[in-house]
């Protein structure tokens, strides 16, 4: 692989007129340099060794993605596993990332450009109250709610 820098040079090298026994001199294989020259390599990326083993649930990812926009990584995995994807979690999720697999939702677009109110108050001078329900709790008790400082003074 070669830097961006050094595809760089071999091209500037390559338009001066030498030769790629010329700009072999920088050490580097000649095949290389014309795979770069030629445009089958970019500068900078590596090419696998192996086919990417995920390219083969691509199609269906997309699919499911595209049917639901919020479908969970780990139900997804669940559902890759049973086709033989072996991954870990951290694999499909990067994948989905990085190749843009997931569909924007169109019904989710607008909440993150609503107007927020930010409340500015130090912590523990604000309490959050809740209805505490119990699964059959004596007559006695009556109603109970539970208050909780909403973050911690310390």
């Amino acid at each position: 692989m070669l830097s961006e820098r050094s595809s760089v040079d071999i091209h500037a090298l390559k338009r001066q007129g030498m030769t790629i026994s010329e700009i072999r001199r920088t050490h580097h294989d000649r095949k290389t340099f014309r795979a770069y020259l030629s445009g089958e390599r970019t500068p900078g990326q590596r090419e696998r060794a192996a086919p990417d083993p995920f390219d083969a649930f691509v199609d269906y990812v997309t699919a499911r993605l595209a049917e639901d926009p919020h479908l969970w990584a780990a139900t997804l995995l669940d559902e890759l596993r049973s086709l033989g994807c072996d991954g870990a979690y951290p694999t499909p999720t990067r994948q989905i990332r990085d190749r843009g697999l997931r569909p924007a939702c169109t019904a989710c677009a607008h909440v993150t450009q609503r107007p927020n109110a930010i409340i500015d108050h130090p912590p523990g001078d604000e309490t959050q109250f809740d209805w505490l329900e119990l699964p059959d709790p004596p007559e006695h008790w009556g109603f109970s709610i539970v208050g909780s400082p909403t973050s911690s003074p310390r």
